[in-house]
């Protein structure tokens, strides 16, 4: 690619880039949110036209002209935000993607046996709903590994990924590279683009700033060109004494799934103090979506003293009345659950905010203070953005997080549930909301993360758990915690055990 250009109103995403993958090429592709990755690569595969630039693909000039044009080519890509209908099941879905009705013979058979092989385990009747982001990941890798491609690009693709999980898909990924194939691997996980990628291009601002080999340069190092500034390691916080009162207790909560091929949560019980951070590990599809949505109110327990904040018993309360008991949230998916895309950023920041951020003045919006507050979180937390009144899915997935993380923190909140704080977000916003949920916990608010990033929760909690089967281990202090041990919970007992019955609730 040579003099790529692409001009959106108010913004420059993409200003003269130039881009060169080779052959059985592992090849990084890096920069901040908003750095002008998502566009290029949409360019190749078809999503989006460019405004001025030349493609070369095998030695010829090519203008894809849509992703259908891009598969015939043999160019495939697994998208950061998923293409999935969520009332299909996964080999229909997969179907889908198919141009003809040869490609889908025996198709149910095939997906189960590359899924297997590349260790990203798919149930092909499942409907897609009833399934975790993880395993909705599962399928967007799949369905483009059947198509055999020449080139693959991967929008981060290992985010809801345990550790072996992603070993196992770079054993994949290398043996594609191996046999011919070039992949083109956008990451903010910068050790495991040291580990697997022999180039790494780094764009800022829409623009190349550097090419490099990854594996010579540190991460930090790394981080720092891309943000063109110094990264330092948040300061860590004083250790928490036992002291501190209870903010939130779960007392034997039990549930069951909403979803048919969901998990069941079995006598969970754990209790968070205040300035503490307590981290939840687990391979997706063990229950971390109920459990956040026991948490937030979006499922109810069976007993109103299942759930306890700031000692008030809210089993029995939905979500508005345990925002109003000072409880916030911040949902795995952003896009649907955590924001509305089609609303502004102001309207956005109301939807969850309205009552503790008094932003109703006798049953009307004060459209004033939604602005001034939307404002703040852009300001506070960097989001790059055009300002309050930018619809959320004009932001990079990295700067629409951020935007949800502040504006539960901002609402200071006296206890916090996070599910996936950092999915696809860079280094320096990372660190910005590894910072922000530390600041929360220093002035007193329990905080739990559930996510599937161990080195996040290393780095940020002061006890970890491990969800598996819909049961939570025991928390155990992160000094006396490894990565294997805690590794070693989520993947062997993850699978309910034989012969169990379903919970009635």
């Amino acid at each position: 690619m040579t003099g790529m250009t692409k001009q959106y109103p108010g913004c420059l995403a993409n200003d003269q880039v130039a881009l060169t993958v080779g052959r059985n090429q592992i090849h990084a592709l890096l920069g901040e949110n908003g750095a002008g990755k998502s566009t290029l690569v949409k360019a190749i595969y078809g999503v989006v036209k460019p405004d001025a630039g030349t493609i070369v693909w095998d030695g010829q000039p090519v203008t894809i002209q849509n992703p259908g044009h891009a598969q015939r080519l043999g160019i495939g890509m697994v998208f950061q935000h998923f293409s999935l209908f969520e009332a299909l099941t996964v080999t229909e879905n997969i179907a889908l993607g198919l141009a003809n009705a040869s490609e889908r013979a025996g198709l149910r058979e095939r997906i189960v046996r590359i899924s297997t092989e590349y260790g990203l385990p798919l149930d092909p009747d499942r409907v897609v709903h009833d399934l975790s982001v993880g395993e909705r990941q599962r399928i967007e890798i799949v369905r483009c590994l059947l198509q055999n491609p020449k080139l693959l690009i991967m929008d981060e693709p290992t985010s809801v990924l345990t550790p072996s999980e992603v070993q196992k898909l770079f054993v994949t990924l290398r043996r594609l590279a191996a046999e011919g194939c070039s992949i083109l691997y956008i990451s903010h996980k910068l050790e495991e683009v040291r580990s697997l990628c022999s180039v790494a291009t780094i764009m800022r601002l829409g623009r190349n700033v550097a090419e490099c080999a990854p594996a010579e340069k540190t991460v930090k190092e790394l981080a720092e060109i891309m943000i063109a500034m110094d990264l330092n390691a948040p300061t860590p916080r004083p250790a928490q004494t036992e002291a501190a009162p209870p903010r939130l207790i779960l007392d034997k909560l039990t549930i069951r799934s909403p979803n048919h091929f969901g998990t069941d949560l079995r006598d969970i019980s754990l209790t968070v103090r205040g300035g503490e951070i307590l981290g939840i590990a687990g391979i997706a599809g063990n229950g971390q979506t109920e459990l956040m949505d026991a948490l937030s109110g979006e499922i109810l327990a069976g007993k109103p003293e299942s759930v306890r904040i700031d000692g008030l018993p809210a089993g029995h309360l939905g979500p508005h009345e345990r925002r109003r008991a000072r409880g916030c949230f911040v949902p795995e998916e952003r896009n649907g659950h955590g924001a509305v895309t089609t609303m502004t950023l102001a309207e956005n920041a109301f939807l969850s905010a309205f009552l503790r951020g008094a932003l109703v003045r006798f049953g009307i919006i004060d459209a004033r203070r939604t602005h001034a507050f939307a404002d703040d979180i852009i300001k506070a937390f960097d989001v790059r953005t055009t300002g309050p009144k930018a619809q959320a899915r004009s932001l990079s997935g990295g700067n629409l997080q951020k935007f949800l993380v502040g504006r539960e923190v901002l609402q200071n909140p006296s206890v916090l549930v996070i599910n996936q704080p950092t999915w696809g977000v860079d280094a320096g916003a990372a660190l910005a909301i590894h910072e922000a949920i530390m600041a929360l916990a220093q002035a007193g608010a329990a905080v739990v993360i559930i996510s599937q990033d161990l080195d996040e929760i290393f780095v940020l909690a002061d006890r970890i758990a491990v969800i598996a089967g819909g049961r939570l281990s025991e928390p155990v202090p992160t000094r006396e915690a490894t990565i294997e041990s805690i590794g070693r919970l989520m993947g062997g007992t993850g699978q309910q055990p034989l012969g169990e019955q379903p919970v009635h609730a």
